[in-house]
């Protein structure tokens, strides 16, 4: 009867003080030696058993769950936006997740009261179940799929509870389509996300949408990190409402750039009807929450997993105030030895027919040719690009800059990478094409300076290390010498000595190609970028011969650059402005050209 009761009895504190050597029991409490060395017996079984195979898995996950307090802690910010939402009356809705779990949702879940907040959590992974729910699709990793998803559940919510508690319920729908770390696999891993929600019962609805990259190695820290994404932008939408700035800060509470890149966030609705969207995107680039922001020709935020995919890629980079005829003789210099066959590239007004016999020579219509600014002075003593500084960001020049590009049919990159190497790493991501930067000798010049290489370990050969594993182009546009007047081409180009032989052996492998196709009298204008800027402010009609005339008619129409009439500027008597004295200027240094 003793063995029985010490067998069947419920777990006790004076048991376990026993075990441990702590109180003692009485004798009728004691079992007998016998019974004590059978169970000594049992509990090293146990505890072999744990130790190994699947019991040694399952008592791991035992501890992690033990562990949810830590994390918790971890993302603390997280699990109080949850609670938050979930402790506010006002909001009800649905949560859609297809490709990495359901992490969004488990977030509300876990920090409990999820019944005032979560109508339904669904995850149709199945793509037969997908399409019923949501319409077929092509592809499942799509803007438009994450659409779809949001106008059926939040309609689906809305329509079977407006009648019950519409007039006290601001509904919405959150879902997200995303392609996680594959088994065994280097996968680019990306997604969409968005919410669709009322801002007030009964109110038209208003969406959120967001692209982003999961940059952990894991498929599990990837899904961790995309439910922290989704609770920021649930949270950011219902209680920051129309503050869209204060939304896009927001994003990456409990994140990190190695973790996540948010590349691109679009407002749409009532709330956000004076929203620029090219306006956030720069405020991502500009919080580091990307490397990068692309704008097609007509001005339309892209994804560059699609526009760059299977895509040679010709990139310039400048300031472009404006965009000028020296700008359009480079591009047109680098395509003539760049691309294949009869093609034609667009220059405000004029077609350039370009024909080329060349056996690395790509096709125009496989190419994207991309205009590059960066929020970053590559060059020594600059100054940053006229729309950002220490305070904020001048939105108007920013949409002006875009505009004008974007009118002559170029694609625009926005981006906060100094160095080339970088941009070559980020276009290297999304394409395994060509890839050909054009540049004018000053800024080549630039580039074997050791100073700008003084924050890597390995200095300069660190950095062209780093550039030529792209195998790319570096396609030299010509300029002349500021104190004799000759033409300098990458051929004749002389840099400091200690790195000359460097500059020799990466000419010799070919990476630096000279622009033998150029315009020789635009090259004695000198600086045209300031030689056009100037006569803009002087109020002069001298720059007109020097811009495309798309740019023309901008820079008129809106008053672009402190343009005036030249009616009220001082001019010489053969139509110059004052400045120049009735002359073309003479050659500005390498340095000045190259801030063009």
């Amino acid at each position: 009867m003793l063995a029985e009761r010490f067998l069947h009895r419920p777990a006790s504190r004076p048991v376990e003080a026993a075990y441990h050597g702590g109180q003692t029991r009485s004798p009728a409490q004691q079992p007998s030696v016998k019974h004590l060395h059978a169970d000594v017996q049992q509990r090293q079984w146990r505890e072999a058993t744990l130790n190994s195979g699947p019991e040694r898995s399952k008592r791991q996950r035992v501890l992690t769950r033990s562990q949810v307090s830590q994390t918790e802690q971890m993302f603390s910010r997280t699990a109080k936006k949850a609670l938050d939402i979930n402790l506010n009356p006002l909001w009800y809705g649905v949560i859609a997740e297809i490709g990495a779990g359901q992490e969004v949702a488990r977030w509300f879940f876990r920090v409990g009261a999820a019944a005032g907040t979560i109508a339904k959590s669904v995850s149709a992974y199945d793509m037969t179940i997908s399409d019923a729910a949501y319409g077929a699709a092509a592809r499942y990793v799509t803007r438009e799929r994450v659409q779809a998803m949001l106008d059926s559940e939040y309609l689906q919510c809305s329509l079977t509870l407006r009648k019950q508690r519409g007039d006290n319920t601001a509904f919405f729908a959150f879902a997200d389509t995303v392609v996680a770390r594959a088994f065994g696999k280097k996968n680019e891993c990306h997604g969409w996300l968005g919410i669709k929600f009322q801002a007030k019962p009964r109110q038209e609805a208003n969406t959120i949408m967001v692209h982003c990259r999961m940059l952990d190695a894991t498929a599990q820290q990837q899904q961790e990190a995309l439910g922290v994404l989704g609770v920021n932008i649930v949270h950011g939408a219902l209680t920051h409402g129309s503050d869209h700035a204060a939304i896009i800060n927001s994003l990456m509470d409990d994140l990190n750039r190695s973790r996540m890149e948010v590349d691109l966030i679009d407002f749409s609705g009532p709330l956000y009807k004076d929203v620029d969207n090219r306006f956030a995107a720069l405020r991502l680039v500009q919080k580091r929450f990307c490397d990068a922001a692309l704008f097609n020709p007509q001005g339309e935020l892209q994804i560059p997993q699609d526009t760059l995919r299977k895509k040679n890629v010709m990139l310039v980079r400048g300031r472009f105030r404006p965009f000028t005829l020296l700008h359009n003789d480079m591009l047109m210099g680098a395509a003539q030895q760049f691309f294949c066959g009869p093609d034609q590239t667009y220059a405000g007004n004029d077609q350039i027919f370009v024909s080329h016999d060349n056996d690395e020579c790509v096709y125009r219509d496989d190419t994207l040719v991309l205009l590059e600014m960066t929020t970053n002075d590559m060059m020594e003593g600059g100054d940053l690009l006229d729309w950002t500084s220490d305070v904020g960001i001048q939105e108007d020049a920013f949409i002006q800059r875009i505009e004008a590009l974007s009118t002559m049919g170029y694609s625009v990159l926005i981006s906060n990478m100094q160095r080339y190497f970088e941009c070559a790493a980020y276009i290297s991501t999304f394409t395994r094409e060509s890839i050909v930067i054009a540049l004018g000798v000053p800024s080549l010049q630039q580039l074997f300076k050791e100073s700008y290489y003084a924050d890597l370990p390995g200095g300069i050969l660190e950095g062209f290390g780093r550039l030529l594993k792209f195998d790319l182009k570096i396609y030299a546009y010509p300029t002349l010498d500021s104190a004799t007047g000759e033409l300098l081409t990458a051929a004749s180009l002389k840099v400091d000595p200690s790195v000359q032989k460097l500059y020799e052996y990466i000419l010799d492998r070919g990476t630096i190609v000279s622009i033998t196709d150029y315009d020789k009298e635009l090259l004695m204008h000198g600086d045209v970028s300031r030689e056009v800027g100037e006569s803009i402010r002087q109020g002069t009609p001298y720059w007109e011969k020097l811009v495309p005339v798309h740019v023309r008619d901008q820079i008129k129409s809106l008053g672009l650059l402190g343009y005036r009439t030249f009616s009220t500027a001082p001019v010489t008597t053969n139509g110059l402005p004052s400045h120049t004295n009735g002359h073309i200027s003479a050659p500005v240094s390498a340095q000045e050209k190259a801030r063009a």
